[in-house]
């Protein structure tokens, strides 16, 4: 949560008069938890109530603060946790209805919408990008 906090801080600074967006990751598993990962399920909880709550407090600042929650996504951390190319992907997979890994430009497809314009009437909001896991 700090370095939400400190990167939240500094971005309103650069922000200026202007407004601007500010876009943090969650995980499903902050309204999904999983056992075993109690540290950082509550972690992600955390950056959830602290994305909405900054929503609120710099919405007159035209600034705009979401949260996207990406569910198991093939990326180097995930590789190197022992997730992808165990069982464990397997699992995921199984419990996820468009049947397969989310890829990193999933994600940023979606972060380039809130980013954009076209998200300028979009603040506060957890966007779950996970191919149907909840």
């Amino acid at each position: 949560m700090l370095g939400n906090l400190l990167c939240s801080q500094k971005a309103v600074e650069m922000f200026g008069d202007r407004g601007g967006s500010i876009i943090n990751i969650s995980s499903t598993v902050s309204t999904n938890p999983m056992a075993g990962l109690i540290v950082y399920c509550a972690a992600k909880a955390a950056v959830d109530t602290f994305s909405k709550v900054l929503a609120k407090e710099l919405g007159p600042k035209n600034i705009r603060i979401n949260t996207i929650a990406p569910g198991v996504t093939d990326t180097e951390g995930n590789h190197t946790a022992g997730i992808i190319g165990r069982d464990l992907e397997k699992q995921m997979v199984a419990m996820t209805p468009l049947g397969r890994v989310g890829q990193p430009e999933d994600i940023a497809k979606v972060a380039v919408f809130l980013a954009s314009d076209d998200a300028s009437w979009v603040t506060g909001e957890r966007i779950t990008v996970a191919g149907g896991l909840l």
